[in-house]
């Protein structure tokens, strides 16, 4: 047992040496104008793909009203199974991660975000149509999940490819692609729906995301030292057949401890990260906002994500990526028990302004803190566990994320009671209690990481 760890440290010690080297030199052998493609284009995928599924809380809202309404597709429907819906779609983007990068590695990445345009396209299009909740289960739960894997992972997986000291800066100015979205659609998305209709507003964005994914797609493809990597991992894998291989982790990486506390944070962070996302609008609806502005919360945490994720990425590159990990989970950790969780009690200890007030404050700061795991993981693994891992680790971990939504988001969901979901903030106790426990839990997974990623080193605050 002793020989099989510490060849697997030396298996992950002696890869993270190689490509450190490898993305510093192709950083300099290549104009800065292809840089600035990658980051446009990761950005674009971003803006649509990622911003429309993390904008679910404006059909949330609407679905919730409409369960309570009869002859709609949600008539008599729980928070939970609408909930579903949304739950569904940001499980499954992450779930089919390792099949993603293995056909981005087979057929070319350019290739499979192009398809996920075309899949998350239709998707929408298709809900359009829908007459029943299962409907919408399968069209914007399952089939909106797998079009934005296809874009989204190949995406994520590119971009860290072509930087190394800047790679924190480039991977939070792609994640804030998602940030812009989200101050854009969800005001965009409660217009059309007013003046349009829901189903058109499905259908628009389906057609907007369509040209802007592929456009995009074309532009990103591996850094081409990269793609030699690339190229001998796939050696002896046929186009025709190779698709249906299911791909593994090394299995000493995936025994060692570095690994196992990644994963471990990926899973208990992605548990708890996406409740307060979809409930914004709901949620604001219990302290007294109205349809629209209720609505604004979304905006306006996706403002803060915005600024959040270029400057944690730039601090991130300075002192270190698992550092920022550790800190930004935390702190959105500290936002849920210090004014999530206070601003449900306005009816009793808080007073209503007072409750408006530090339910803004969590808005912003969780916008500012917790998606910024969302780019800074990716951006540290090809240190932790070197460039001939890269892609296999990378797509190993967005499952472990998916199957953490899929588990951990619905569980949390079913602790709201039906029955007064939209008229007593009090009720979201126990689903923020579980939500700061989840992320408190997965901080210590990052400390971990923090930790294993120095072990056989001289310590380093700067990691």
């Amino acid at each position: 047992m002793g020989t099989d760890v510490e060849l697997a440290s030396r298996d992950v010690d002696a890869s993270r040496r190689e490509p450190t080297t490898l993305a510093a030199d192709a950083e300099q052998d290549h104009p800065t104008w292809q840089y600035a493609l990658v980051v446009i284009a990761g950005f674009l995928v971003m803006f649509t793909t990622c911003a429309f599924i993390f904008s679910y809380g404006v059909y949330q809202s609407l679905y919730e009203v409409m369960a309570r309404v009869e002859d709609t597709p949600f008539t008599g429907s729980s928070t939970a199974l609408i909930n579903l819906v949304g739950i569904l779609a940001i499980a499954l983007m992450s779930m089919g991660g390792p099949f993603a990068m293995h056909w981005a590695k087979i057929y070319s990445p350019q290739a499979v975000i192009i398809a996920g345009g075309w899949v998350f396209s239709i998707a929408y299009v298709l809900s359009s149509f829908g007459k029943a909740l299962w409907h919408f289960a399968l069209t914007q739960g399952v089939l909106l999940g797998i079009g934005t894997c296809l874009a989204y992972v190949p995406t994520m997986s590119v971009a860290p490819t072509w930087f190394d000291k800047r790679r924190g800066l480039a991977m939070g100015v792609i994640i804030s692609g998602s940030a812009v979205g989200g101050m854009i659609w969800p005001p965009a998305l409660r217009a059309m729906i007013t003046h349009l209709g829901f189903r058109n507003a499905l259908r628009i964005s389906g057609c907007v995301s369509l040209v802007l994914v592929s456009v995009a797609g074309y532009a990103l493809r591996w850094e081409p030292k990269f793609q030699e990597q690339v190229r001998v991992q796939t050696q002896g894998l046929r186009r025709r057949t190779g698709w249906v291989r299911v791909p593994m982790v090394n299995y000493r990486v995936a025994r060692s401890k570095r690994f196992l506390a990644q994963a471990l944070g990926c899973f208990l962070q992605s548990a708890g990260y996406s409740t307060p996302l979809f409930f914004y609008a709901a949620y604001a609806s219990t302290l007294g906002y109205n349809t629209t502005s209720s609505a604004n919360f979304i905006t306006l945490s996706n403002a803060s994500n915005f600024v959040s994720r270029i400057a944690i990425g730039y601090c991130a590159d300075r002192y270190g990526r698992i550092n920022a990990l550790v800190v930004t989970t935390f702190l959105s950790a500290v936002a849920v028990f210090a004014f999530w969780i206070p601003s449900m009690f306005h009816t009793a200890d808080v007073s209503k302004s007072s409750a408006d007030g530090l339910f803004i404050v969590f808005t912003i700061l969780y916008g500012a803190f917790a998606s910024a795991y969302i780019s800074l993981f990716p951006a540290s693994l090809i240190e932790l566990f070197g460039v001939q891992h890269f892609t296999s680790v990378n797509g190993a971990l967005y499952l472990i994320r998916g199957m953490g939504a899929l588990i951990g988001t619905p569980l949390i969901g079913l602790l709201i009671p039906k029955s007064s979901a939209l008229t007593s903030s009090y009720i979201y106790e126990r689903a923020g209690i579980a939500t700061g426990v989840l992320l408190m839990a997965a901080t210590l997974s990052c400390f971990w990481v923090r930790i294993e990623a120095t072990i056989g080193t001289a310590w380093k605050w700067r990691a």
